[in-house]
């Protein structure tokens, strides 16, 4: 299995779980690693099935799958040798995820309070959809740059990896790229904070309290 484009990478033979979404994206997976595919293509792209040449037929190749970005031609080629199972399953329409009602509420105040993130930031809009799923708010920064920003009420690195893989789907659209992610909680685990720091990513703590306007400063020593 090999990824041709911006990087190349290569995935030796092994058994895995090939999975095409109805969005035609295209997931490998190991039997390890959690959620996290070892590779991927995103839509938009196209999956086309060829036979082998000769010489990949001699060597156990029984079709080849070759996928292939629409925008950035990036091409993920797939040598299957066997199919252990093929199944397809629809499973509907997707309500989408349903935050609950601090990071609902958070969202609502972050929007109404954008100067949170620095001066002179301005709303774009909440929940920009990508096509893997929303992004809480979108914003533009002083200069106008792009800034996507994934919320929760504790941040760790599941949410840091959710906004990693938002932040590659829209650099690649010409209308936003350069983006810059913020990731922004009321609490924020130190694993999650030098994973995201890593990546560029700038880490936000929100006092909900005082967002909400309730902050009691007779309570607080300081």
């Amino acid at each position: 299995m090999d990824y041709a484009g911006r990087l190349s990478a290569h995935l030796p033979l092994a058994t895995r779980l090939l999975m095409i979404k109805a969005d035609g994206s295209v997931l490998v997976h190991s039997d390890g690693g959690s959620y996290k595919p070892l590779n991927w293509m995103s839509p938009p792209c196209t999956l086309t099935v060829s036979e082998p040449d000769p010489e990949r037929a001699d060597a156990g190749v029984a079709e080849i799958w070759t996928v292939t970005h629409s925008k950035t031609s990036d091409r993920l080629i797939v040598n299957v040798h066997e199919v252990l199972h093929d199944s397809r399953h629809d499973l509907g329409a997707d309500p989408g995820l349903q935050k609950d009602g601090v990071e609902a509420h958070l969202q609502r105040l972050l929007a109404e309070q954008i100067h949170l993130l620095g001066d002179g930031h301005t709303l774009v809009r909440r929940e920009y959809m990508t096509a893997i799923g929303p992004v809480d708010i979108l914003a533009r920064d002083a200069e106008g740059r792009a800034v996507a920003v994934e919320l929760k009420r504790r941040g760790d690195i599941d949410g840091v990896e959710q906004l990693t893989r938002y932040l590659e789907l829209m650099n690649r659209d010409p209308l936003l790229a350069p983006v810059q992610g913020v990731f922004a909680a009321q609490e924020i685990k130190p694993q999650a904070r030098t994973l995201a720091e890593d990546r560029g990513i700038r880490c936000l703590v929100l006092d909900y309290d005082a967002m909400r306007g309730i902050d009691d400063s007779l309570s607080r020593l300081f």
